[in-house]
């Protein structure tokens, strides 16, 4: 008997042991958003009369092939060149190819590695208005940009992902300029920039397309008839959700995914690897994410229902064909969750792969990436 209640006072405590790491996966996963890792220093800056350099200590990140560009500390964008030069066996060069804003950088000073290639709409060469998207949470800021001064009836909504700015859309942005739509560029509730609501949780995708579907509404009073959806990793996910829904999928008539959530349970398993846990401690995350009383105590307003952004059991609801630019090195969104729904609705879905990882896939090959997107969607719009 005494065994049997040890055993028993093992098995509570493991259950409440994992029941923790459950809890804590959940709470870093729908965070408010917090600021970057300043993480990379730059070691040295060479510069000519027509030339400015950068080194940097010798890692994955900063010898990944393609453009890049560092996040400052005090907000600067410095964008970075594809070629990369040796500076012994600890050290390479890349060179500066511009900026955000003046300014150099210097020797010492921190940042971030990014795929975010453009700091606004102007320095992505585009001219934007802001404009401010009535939501049930608050005004939403949102960058509109018309292509050719004239507007278009097809308006692109371009949804960011979870933990990135607006400006990580303007990549696509400016390939659906040059096809000469109308683009909304949006921010949603508790992103950073949006309106905050509640304690600033993220749910996921399921509250924050409610605030896509106002810009969408927004969109229409402003002459939009039909909708082109880019999304980008959580943003793939809402663009999925709002495009299955059949008030909306009438006038939307194609989805352009860059690195898109497909399945948030593989995504969340996917992302403890990447933090140095167990795959499987992804799975302890689930009940606090899907349960009333245990998502209350994470702090969210309700269920987030993770079933329901599982797009490759629910691939037969997708209505709206979808290109999908996808990595296979991608560490967060996992390749072969979309892999699998490819091959479920081959007759809708069309995938593009890059050696990338998240969201990296316009870095890696710009004019891959705008003739890929370009080529699918002009007969589409």
């Amino acid at each position: 008997m005494r065994a049997g209640w040890a055993f028993a006072a093992l098995g509570a405590a493991a259950a409440a042991s994992f029941g923790g790491l459950g809890f804590v996966i959940a709470q870093r996963l729908t965070a408010p958003p917090s600021g970057r890792r300043f993480d990379l220093v730059v070691r040295e800056v060479e510069s000519t009369a027509d030339r400015e350099q950068a080194v940097f200590d010798r890692m994955p990140q900063t010898t990944s092939p393609g453009r890049y560009s560092l996040l400052l500390e005090d907000g600067r964008l410095v964008r970075l060149g594809e070629e990369i030069e040796d500076r012994g066996p600890q050290l390479i060069a890349r060179e500066v190819v511009g900026r955000s804003v003046p300014g150099g950088v210097s020797a010492g000073e921190r940042a971030s590695w990014s795929g975010i290639y453009f700091g606004d709409p102007s320095d992505a060469g585009l001219e934007a208005t802001d404009v401010r998207v009535p939501t049930a949470a608050g005004p939403a800021p949102a960058w509109l940009i018309d292509a050719t001064g004239l507007r278009s009836s097809t308006w692109a909504i371009h949804i960011h992902g979870l933990g990135s700015p607006r400006a990580g859309t303007l990549r696509g942005v400016q390939v659906a300029t040059e096809l000469g739509l109308t683009s909304l560029v949006v921010t949603y509730r508790n992103d950073g920039e949006g309106p905050r609501a509640g304690t600033g949780r993220s749910t996921l995708g399921r509250t924050e397309a409610d605030d896509v579907r106002s810009a969408m509404a927004y969109a229409r009073n402003h002459g939009a008839e039909r909708f082109v959806l880019f999304g980008w990793s959580m943003g793939g996910a809402i663009a999925l959700r709002i495009a299955s829904d059949p008030e909306s999928n009438s006038d939307v008539t194609a989805l352009v995914l860059d690195s898109p959530v497909v399945d948030w349970v593989s995504t969340i398993r996917a992302n403890c690897v990447r933090s140095g846990l167990p795959g499987w401690a992804g799975t302890l995350a689930r009940p606090w994410l899907d349960r009333p009383p245990l998502a209350r105590l994470v702090g969210l307003p309700n269920v987030i229902g993770l079933s329901h952004f599982d797009w490759v059991a629910r691939a037969a609801e997708i209505r709206v064909p979808a290109l999908i630019l996808h990595g296979t090195l991608d560490s967060s969104s996992p390749f072969d969750a979309v892999a699998r729904l490819r091959g479920r609705r081959p007759d809708l879905i069309e995938l593009e792969t890059f050696e990338a990882d998240h969201t990296m896939n316009w870095n890696l090959d710009p004019n891959r990436w705008r003739l890929a997107v370009s080529t699918w969607l002009s007969p589409r719009i």
